[in-house]
């Protein structure tokens, strides 16, 4: 009996012990105050341990750049592009503040243990950095060059396009959701089997604006949601929001060395978004990009049924898209809204090749330094009647292009309540605020300690 005893006992303390190890194992990395809580809810670890880390998968991140050199990040950044005036890999992170918005995005899709703890949850994929002049950094420009950035990721290997940045669209100035530009684009992009997200927004306390390429057809537009999975306030609300991840309180490594902050935002939930599905993706590589988006929609989180403004069509679930039998024929509904316009541009492309060339038309020949003016196309007659007008507005015409060609990557997250003490953190233009992580607070703090206004 006292040896029956004793084995049982010798049991459980080997049971205790196991259950010690697992409960540390999937302990969620990243700072005290701010940690990584989705590894726990993703089980991040687990599919690590099973290999899938998101290896063979290039995200090009069109952002404002990404800091190569950053010990986190180094040798998981490739060579990219910067569409700014100055030019370059895409390999500098062109934000003006030290926060550096693409530098962090980066560092929680696939950067290794860095300050505060910080990891990027698919540390096997590599980054594509596509630096645009946006608002905020120091290469601002009256074009944005989004539709280039998008075919030019499509072109050089992306399977995954990650854009946490978003526009604002004018119904008085804008007659369409989405610039033709970008749709195009994007519908190059899916064509050549890459997935494409972008944020949602962050402006659901306030007027809910629509924002591209978010907005655009074939986009997975994310919301975000806190560590329970309940809809942020600051989420914008959308009826074209197709899903919901991690945008609460997440930590994320500056572009400067050894600095690390925490904020919320729909940029993160995008780049959350992005390492996700590349984890995905690592386990399932023959997948083509609809196929994947149709297991992660099949394998979402339900928040009621059917399709809602607050979470789209569910809250993301990498786990489940992993390890569920999903049909091969499951329904894809992303898809299916952009589908009848991409066969309808195929068949009018198969038919423009199937014509005749038209037959050259015969010329006089011309005497040496001799050239003939054509006459005018018709189409271009209701054009120089526009340019009147609007050389008549004159000022009106410079507001409404000013309008048009602005756009504004997402480094807004809603204030939280302003502390008594420490200074207030660092704002952004935007109004968006962002902490930093101290890595031995102050007594009394709770890592949401700041620094003075930026000033932008």
């Amino acid at each position: 009996m006292k040896r029956l005893a004793a084995v049982l006992v010798a049991l459980l303390v080997l049971g205790l012990s196991a259950l010690a190890t697992a409960t540390s194992a999937e302990a969620a990395p990243g700072p005290p105050g701010a940690p990584e809580y989705w590894f726990d809810a993703w089980h991040v670890q687990q599919l690590w341990a099973q290999g899938i880390r998101g290896q063979g998968v290039v995200i090009a991140e069109i952002d404002t750049g990404v800091n190569a050199q950053l010990p986190a990040l180094a040798g998981k950044v490739l060579s990219g592009k910067d569409f700014g005036s100055a030019g370059g890999n895409g390999q500098a992170d062109r934000e003006r503040d030290e926060f550096g918005h693409g530098t962090a995005m980066a560092s929680i899709m696939v950067g290794r243990t860095g300050t505060a703890g910080i990891v990027g949850t698919a540390p096997g994929a590599r980054i594509l950095p596509i630096a645009i002049p946006l608002r905020g950094t120091t290469d601002v420009g009256t074009s944005d060059h989004m539709g280039d950035a998008i075919r030019w990721a499509a072109d050089h290997g992306a399977k995954i396009i990650s854009m946490s940045l978003g526009g604002e669209r004018n119904s008085t100035l804008d007659t369409v959701s989405c610039p033709a530009d970008e749709q195009a684009a994007i519908d190059y992009a899916i064509n050549k089997g890459a997935v494409l997200l972008a944020a949602g927004g962050n402006r659901g306390k306030l007027d809910n604006a629509v924002e591209q390429p978010g907005v655009c057809l074939g986009v997975i537009s994310v919301g975000a949601v806190d560590d329970k999975g309940t809809v942020a306030d600051f989420s914008s609300r959308h009826p074209y929001l197709t899903l919901g991840a991690p945008g609460v309180n997440i930590p994320s490594l500056s572009r400067i060395p050894g600095d690390a902050y925490h904020g919320n935002g729909t940029s993160q939930a995008t780049a959350l978004a992005s390492a996700a599905l590349a984890l995905v993706w690592s386990k399932y590589p023959k997948l083509t990009g609809r196929q994947l988006v149709a297991r992660v929609l099949a394998t979402l989180d339900k928040h009621g049924d059917g399709r809602s403004p607050e979470y789209g069509y569910g809250v993301l679930n990498p786990y489940r898209a992993v390890t569920a039998d999903v049909p091969p024929n499951a329904p894809n509904p992303l898809y299916a809204q952009i589908d009848p316009f991409l066969q309808r541009a195929a068949a009018l492309q198969r038919t423009a090749k199937a014509a005749p060339a038209p037959k050259p038309v015969a010329a006089a020949p011309l005497r040496p330094g001799e050239y003939k003016v054509g006459h005018a196309s018709h189409v271009a007659l209701p054009r120089v009647a526009l340019g009147s007008v609007l050389a008549a507005v004159g000022m009106l015409g410079l507001v409404a292009l000013a309008g048009l060609g602005r756009r504004q990557h997402q480094l807004d997250n809603p204030p939280p309540p302003a502390p008594t003490a420490p200074p207030p953190a660092t704002v952004d233009e935007s109004g968006a605020v962002w902490h930093e992580i101290l890595t031995e607070p102050p007594p009394g703090d709770d890592l949401s300690g700041g620094r003075p206004d930026s000033g932008h």
